[in-house]
């Protein structure tokens, strides 16, 4: 073994053995083995000048420190590019005494936070294939996991916080959405298998949530508590399948939801519950693995206790990693005065750190840095781009004249409707949506859905394009009702002759009564630019109505 090698190896064999000697019961600083339980949120960027939420992400001095004094047990992170979360990540884990968990939301894909990685459709958008050809859809979900486990390890993420299993059977849904992968128990438990078993190629860890079922409720529990009133039976049909087939497919943990299960426990949120948690998910499902709260900044748990008391509880329910405490001392501090108490026993605690120490055993794998720009072959590559283009391809709507065809010495307005103007990472002036209309002659307008009233209900021809989704912290996920009421106007008046809707098919279900016959339309259930490119070459048709010197130009 060249020098090289030896110090390599010395490295991982050190931070083994950092992860035996902590975990250990004789250990004497039970604080510390305690701050192991804990996950804290951090940008992805590398500056502190760079932080966007200052509320909820620490500058560097005070994350060094935290990691060291505290012994945090990992990190979940938002934000920078997929290149830059490299570097980040091996930053992050050098100021770490124990090796760090290092999550992120990557539901659809390293891309879908990080750009430059490979970003996925919704996951429904397999769900709508599924009803037509389920091999295939397993095919994409697996296909999916894999690509996403295997950019997720290249940049230096060892958990995923993926996938969702909940159902989403409620319309209405402002959070679970197009974030699951369907609205059946069927579909959602197929799918969702073969995304586990497909990251399952990698040195990664997978997440089932959020348990028991988050996909029926109108509330968002970013916002507000939820409640979901059906029976037992009710929840072992619907709910609870797809939960259950991710624990036999070996999901390595399951993320808690912050909502009420009536039936179950009237008087606790799921994250609280200790029936919930240890009751049924681990005494009479039988599940091993790592329990993990989510947010515990969320509307749905920080207005039922204090961040103290909320530690605590969860702990005493069964979780072993406490997500995002508005403050990692104090939930520490909390628990340990629990433990000397009496209130939680030193027993409790070192069964979570046992599952911990067998997690982070799985995934502790120093990345090659005999070339730094090894990384970059497994992002983006051209499979996981054409994957992404089949699944655009085969869950996609159209209908009426197409391709749409530009009425002659007429101007057009290019009128774009998105959910958040200031926080939409798919568009800017060189995305496909703005620039390909913009060379064909037509005005942009882009407007946030919260200014809808700036819209000139006149004679203008209107190409439409509108992104909406469910998202966190939104409360909605469809259309206000001042929103349908100019949509409305604007059909009936004869003004929209092409439409695109990027996100949600409830969203194009409301509009399929109202369109004429003839009018052009598409659907995708992405919005990032790849999707919006296959949308106006749906549109358009570019065999037919755009030159090649012009596909050229935008890229096709």
């Amino acid at each position: 073994m060249n020098q090289k090698g030896i110090v390599k190896e010395n490295k991982n064999f050190k931070r083994r053995e950092s992860l035996k000697v902590l975990m250990h019961k004789g250990f004497s600083d039970i604080k510390k083995q305690i701050g192991q339980m804990i996950v804290v949120r951090t940008t992805g960027h590398l500056f502190d000048h760079q932080i966007r939420y200052p509320k909820w992400e620490a500058d560097n001095a005070t994350l060094q420190r935290w990691l060291k004094e505290l012994n945090l047990g990992g990190v979940i992170l938002l934000g920078g590019s997929a290149a830059e979360l490299r570097l980040r990540s091996q930053q992050l884990q050098s100021w770490a005494t124990t090796p760090l968990f290092i999550a992120a939301d990557i539901e659809e894909g390293v891309g879908q936070r990080f750009p430059g990685a490979t970003w996925f459709p919704p996951p429904m958008a397999l769900s709508a294939i599924a009803k037509q050809n389920l091999t295939l859809a397993c095919n994409y979900a697996h296909q999916m996991g894999a690509i996403t486990a295997r950019e997720a390890v290249a940049t230096g993420i060892n958990w995923l916080l993926a996938p969702v299993v909940d159902v989403n059977n409620n319309p209405d849904n402002p959070v679970i959405n197009i974030r699951a992968f369907g609205d059946t128990p069927e579909i959602v438990s197929k799918l969702t298998t073969a995304f586990i078993q497909g990251a399952q190629q990698h040195p990664i860890l997978t997440t089932a949530k959020h348990f028991p079922g988050h996909g029926d409720t109108a509330t968002d529990s970013h916002l507000d508590l939820p409640t979901i009133p059906h029976s037992d039976s009710r929840l072992g049909s619907v709910e609870l399948p797809p939960f259950k087939n991710a624990l036999a497919a070996g999901v390595d943990s399951v993320m808690t939801a912050h909502l009420v299960i009536a039936a179950w426990d009237k008087n606790y949120p799921a994250t609280l519950s200790p029936y919930i948690l240890t009751k049924k998910l681990r005494e009479e499902f039988g599940f091993s693995g790592l329990i993990v709260t989510d947010a515990l900044i969320m509307g749905g748990i920080t207005k039922y206790a204090s961040p103290a008391e909320v530690a605590v509880m969860t702990v005493e329910a069964g979780a072993d990693v406490l997500l995002m405490p508005d403050d990692p001392a104090i939930a520490i501090e909390s628990i340990l005065q629990a433990v000397e108490s009496g209130r939680i026993s030193e027993a409790r605690i070192y069964q979570s750190l046992e599952r911990i120490r067998q997690a982070k055993e799985k995934v502790t794998v120093n990345l090659d840095e005999s070339n730094p720009l090894n990384f970059l072959s497994q992002l983006s590559q051209p499979q996981a781009t054409q994957t992404v283009t089949e699944i655009l391809e085969h869950s996609a709507q159209y209908g009426g004249d197409l391709p749409l065809r530009m009425p002659e010495n007429q101007s057009i307005r290019n009128l774009v409707i998105t959910d958040n103007l200031l926080n939409s990472s798919f568009l800017d002036i060189y995305s496909p949506a703005i620039a390909i209309p913009e060379k064909l002659g037509y005005q942009s307008q882009i407007l946030d859905s919260h200014s809808l009233e700036c819209i000139l209900l006149d004679s203008s021809q209107t190409l439409l394009q509108i992104f909406i989704r469910g998202n966190p912290f939104r409360g909605t996920a469809g259309l206000t009702s001042q929103a349908k009421n100019i949509y409305q106007q604007l059909l009936e008046q004869k003004q929209v002759i092409g439409l695109i809707i990027y996100g949600s098919p409830y969203i194009i279900d409301w509009f399929k009564p109202l369109l004429s016959a003839g009018l052009s339309w598409v659907f995708v259930y992405g919005q990032m630019p790849q999707s919006q490119r296959f949308a106006f070459k749906k549109l358009f048709n570019f065999s037919d109505g755009i030159t090649n010197t012009k596909q050229q130009d935008f890229g096709f």
